[in-house]
């Protein structure tokens, strides 16, 4: 055309002056790019106070694999068509491939709205609704900057407060459901199945740092009452209007309120709780340390056992204990830990049987301990920085020896013994059960002891099966050859290191027979400078003698107690009356914590 032009004018007009001209009007207004420049939005100018980085896309320049390179890399996109093109904008987005495994949230945008006296919005619906990926619509104008800002703030909210995770009509009972149900749950702290005024200012702070004022309290129950019938209960928020007062924020454009939510009770994106919300980093455990449970984690402890204890009887029933755990994802505890705690007669976990289950996974699992505390939502209740809060981590053993005194207080005695010896039994009446009967000792000392079994089918002890406290020896006296076991294991491992020991004479209750070895049972003890074989039997009509056992607790805390000390009467005195007193404390504390409650 121009050519045409220019020859077209040879006759008439300087043809170097036209080319001059063109030349300027092409410096003057260049042609358009198909890609503009990257841009960066700074963080102080955007509502959000986050920086925003824009990369545009030419289908003319790029291929497919760049486009699908883009997008992986992309936190939203906006896809952008003319309203003036009569085209169906669902052309625009084939290339994008939205059903991709990327999940990109999606900004349709209408440009050239000036040059059109309608909107594109009835046509935009439909598209919409076909795909969950777009985040809204928004019409603009390049030309005169209309709706330009509106654009990228929408952008910017559809990645930090996105709709998708919110609402997915797949899903009958959306992760949005799951995620708010457990949050109500953990919030209720009386469990009784309504957030009343106390407990809702306590939910607006944690997630708001702000109380409500009495009467937005009021307005919003009001709100809920029009709404919702059964929203209000007794002048509280029940979890049906709860529910509907997050279905209201999203379908009026605040999603950041639900999400605010969310993610102060550790939800991610996908609404999983955050792998740094159930394991925190902050915890570290150096070598020959042991993690302990501290003062606060057991009051907490003690609140959601007497939230869930309804029927005030210090047992958690099937039922209690499944609606305890109703704000996991899993039910952690099986019927095999009734086997190894306290039980009630009708073999239901008592309070101090929950109390030292929650002892023995933090001593053996520590990050089990921080996961389940973080379902439970012990941060957010108590009000700390993580789950680590709750723990202790000791210091070296090998300093506690040092000093002759230690700072722990649970301590892991080991029992050995061959097939018959009554290990069993002594295990079973450490939780107050003899042959015959089941019967609960009512008693959470101060310091905690917690009995290993090690089978005797081993080849070699594992460091496992060394590592521990105290070493308990559990013959059978009435069985001529059942000593011999005992005397090899403590020679061939234990000998050597400065792990107390303890002989224990199970089934005292039969005829006591000789033991066909070199020594006596009495003269081995004395020869390694152990106390005498304690003679035991749960073969009673009442609980069995927990005496062996504040033995065997105190030897632990006292591994450097000499031999002169342990066959004195006093001594053994002395420490019975402290154990007992921390005993009889520690359950005092908790009925007067629960009748105070």
């Amino acid at each position: 055309v121009a050519s045409s032009l220019l020859s077209g004018l040879s006759g008439y007009v300087d043809i170097g002056l036209v080319l001059l001209w063109i030349e300027i009007l092409l410096y003057l207004f260049p042609p358009v790019p198909y890609r503009a420049e990257e841009i960066t939005i700074p963080a102080d100018v955007t509502p959000e106070r986050v920086p925003t980085h824009i990369v545009d896309y030419s289908e003319a320049e790029q291929t497919d694999e760049q486009l699908s390179s883009e997008i992986s890399k992309a936190n939203v996109i906006c896809i952008v068509y003319a309203v003036n093109n009569k085209n169906n904008p669902i052309n625009h987005l084939q290339p994008f491939s939205l059903s991709s495994p990327y999940r990109v949230p999606v900004i349709l945008v209408g440009n050239k709205s000036d040059l059109v006296e309608h909107s594109s919005m009835e046509t935009i619906l439909p598209v919409m609704n076909q795909y969950t990926e777009i985040e809204t619509c928004v019409e603009c104008s390049a030309k005169n900057l209309k709706n330009i800002s509106e654009l990228f703030y929408y952008a910017q909210k559809a990645v930090l407060h996105p709709t998708g995770p919110l609402y997915c009509p797949e899903e009958k009972r959306p992760a949005c459901i799951k995620a708010l149900t457990r949050i109500f749950k953990v919030s209720d702290l009386d469990n009784d199945g309504i957030l009343n005024d106390n407990e809702l200012n306590f939910f607006q702070r944690t997630c708001f740092n702000a109380p409500l004022a009495s009467q937005a309290l009021e307005d919003v129950k009001n709100v809920v009452r029009k709404n919702v019938i059964d929203g209000v209960c007794d002048n509280g928020l029940t979890l049906k209007g709860f529910l509907f007062l997050h279905t209201l924020f999203i379908q009026r454009g605040r999603h950041e309120t639900t999400w605010t939510v969310l993610r102060r009770f550790g939800y991610d994106d996908d609404l999983e709780l955050h792998q740094d919300y159930l394991f925190p980093l902050t915890l570290k455990i150096p070598p020959d340390c042991t993690t302990e449970l501290n003062h606060n984690a057991y009051l907490f402890l003690q609140s959601v056992f007497d939230k869930h204890d309804k029927d005030r009887d210090c047992a958690l029933s099937p039922e209690e204990l499944k609606d305890l755990f109703d704000v996991f994802p899993y039910m952690p505890w099986g019927l095999d830990v009734n086997n190894t705690v306290c039980t009630n007669d009708e073999g239901w976990i008592t309070y101090q049987g929950y109390l030292s289950q929650w002892t023995l996974t933090t001593y053996l699992d520590v990050q089990r301990c921080l996961e389940y505390l973080g379902y439970l939502g012990y941060s957010i209740i108590s009000e700390q920085e993580s789950q680590a809060a709750a723990i202790t981590v000791t210091r070296d053993k090998k300093i506690d020896l040092q000093k002759k005194q230690t700072q722990r207080s649970v301590f892991r005695c080991n029992v050995f013994g061959d097939s018959g010896s009554g290990k069993s039994g002594f295990l079973q009446a450490f939780l107050g059960r003899n042959l015959t009967v089941s019967v609960n000792i009512n008693s959470f000392p101060q310091s905690k002891l917690y009995l290993h079994e090690v089978f005797p089918d081993f080849d070699v002890l594992s460091d496992a099966d060394m590592a521990c406290d105290i070493v308990c020896l559990v013959y059978d006296a009435s069985n001529p050859h059942s000593f011999e076991y005992c005397a090899r294991v403590f020679k061939q491992y234990f000998m050597d290191t400065k792990t107390p020991c303890m002989m224990i004479a199970a089934k005292s209750d039969l005829q006591e027979t000789k033991q066909l070895y070199s020594l006596t049972p009495l003269e081995f003890c004395r020869k390694h400078k152990m106390p005498p074989p304690q003679a035991f039997t749960c073969n009673t009509a009442g609980a069995p003698c927990k005496d062996i056992y504040t033995k065997l607790t105190t030897m632990a805390m006292h591994p450097h107690v000499t031999q002169a000390d342990l066959k004195s009467s006093a001594f053994w005195l002395r420490v019975s009356v402290g154990a007992t007193v921390f005993a009889v404390l520690g359950f005092a504390m908790y009925r007067v914590l629960l009748k105070q409650r």
